[in-house]
């Protein structure tokens, strides 16, 4: 999609997992689904973090946080609109929005600066694609709709490890701008790709309501979305943590940087095993599970402190943390009364979940400034856990049978 379609984009240099998914996902013309995912300049450790020496780390995380709750809230808006038929007008708009924010951003050399460029302008743009690419998805499969949109998915995670890989070779051969402006060429031409090949197979045959607010007198509609803000508060922490985890536990920091590399790798197998299976047994069965097994991880990670033990945490947490990306689409589409309303329900529900992504990382600065690692660590997985809670309450009341499909 011209997908997140997400994380993660961006420049690399300011960016977050999210920003660089968001753009693979853009990139591959699938979705910038995975974009979602989080994140800002922290884990940077070259050219954003010597662009923005002077900052903290919370006030760096609020860039990929806002950057992550446009590309959700933006939903609201985006999913009516490509219900109610401007697909194309989201596409080409969102796309130029992507390109122009990459390329303000390789300019930029104040913390104003990057936040308008990368965090608004490129949020905007990325929440422009990431619902109409996770919607548009399931409208030509009547069957395993979560496979392909986990397969669909897994183009952001690809970018993810794609963008920081090519971003952390450039920026000292040709320096921070120059490297920014290359992550956007590859952004431009990956979403021509999308603007050139994504269509929508069917057309609106009415006029569509713009908001899908009444979904919430449905309670498993409602309990599903408060899980999902719970479940994204915590799930991206180590995301925005791992390298200075890391680092600060004596890890090279040449090596620590490719730890979100490696999150992103295991996050491609998370985002299609799981969904094949979702096809089977029901994506929100799939999403408790995974659930409640990142949450267990999280609290794994408080005992994890050598270079072996880190490396294996990023696979297995990449690998389940993936199901938060591409199994949300197919769970709300599994809970609509008909395809008609499915781009404004994603859109309402997703706008709900983004308030998590705009909150959870500069949180879990605070935490981690007041609290400590073990602090951080505890709130992630609490929230993860909270998450888990909501989901099973939510399932419970759909499908009451211990072996339903839903």
């Amino acid at each position: 999609m011209s997908s997140q379609t997400a994380d993660e984009k961006k420049a690399g240099s300011l960016q977050s997992p999210s920003d660089v998914e968001v753009d693979s996902g853009s990139q591959t013309g699938t979705q910038d689904e995975a974009a979602i995912a989080p994140g800002p300049v922290t884990q940077v450790d070259n050219g954003p973090r010597m662009l923005l020496k002077d900052q903290t780390q919370s006030n760096i995380a609020w860039i990929g946080s806002i950057q992550a709750f446009l590309l959700i809230v933006i939903g609201v808006f985006s999913g009516p609109l490509f219900d109610m038929g401007y697909f194309e007008h989201l596409i080409i708009g969102g796309s130029f929005l992507v390109v122009f924010g990459t390329m303000m951003t390789s300019l930029s050399t104040q913390y104003w600066q990057v936040m308008l460029a990368q965090g608004i302008t490129m949020g905007l743009g990325v929440g422009c694609l990431f619902t109409p690419s996770v919607a548009i998805v399931s409208t030509y499969f009547t069957t395993k709709k979560a496979l392909a949109t986990g397969i669909a998915a897994t183009g952001s995670s690809i970018g993810g490890v794609i963008y920081t890989v090519a971003f952390a070779r450039l920026q000292p051969t040709i320096g921070f701008p120059w490297a920014t402006r290359v992550l956007g060429f590859l952004s431009l031409a990956g979403l021509l790709v999308s603007i050139s090949v994504m269509r929508v197979r069917t057309k609106p045959a009415a006029k569509r309501k713009m908001f899908a607010f009444n979904a919430f007198k449905e309670f498993t509609f409602t309990f599903f979305t408060i899980s999902q803000f719970f479940g994204i508060l915590g799930i991206w922490v180590p995301f925005f943590f791992i390298q200075t985890y890391a680092i600060e536990h004596g890890i090279d920091s040449s090596f620590a940087f490719y730890l979100l590399t490696i999150l992103n790798a295991g996050s491609v197998f998370g985002r299609v095993v799981p969904n094949y299976f979702a096809d089977k047994i029901g994506p929100l069965n799939i999403m408790i599970i995974a659930c409640f097994v990142s949450s267990l991880l999280s609290f794994c990670w408080i005992a994890v402190n050598s270079k072996a033990g880190i490396i294996v945490f990023c696979i297995l947490y990449g690998f389940f943390s993936g199901s938060f990306v591409s199994l949300p689409a197919p769970t709300i589409a599994s809970l609509s009364p008909n395809m008609s309303v499915v781009g404004a329900r994603m859109g309402t529900s997703f706008a709900v979940a983004g308030f998590g992504i705009l909150l959870g990382s500069p949180i879990g600065g605070v935490i981690l400034r007041s609290s400590g690692w073990v602090g951080l660590q505890c709130w992630g997985a609490a929230t993860i856990a909270l998450s888990t809670i909501l989901a099973i309450m939510a399932r419970i009341h759909r499908q009451p049978k211990l072996l339903g499909k839903v």
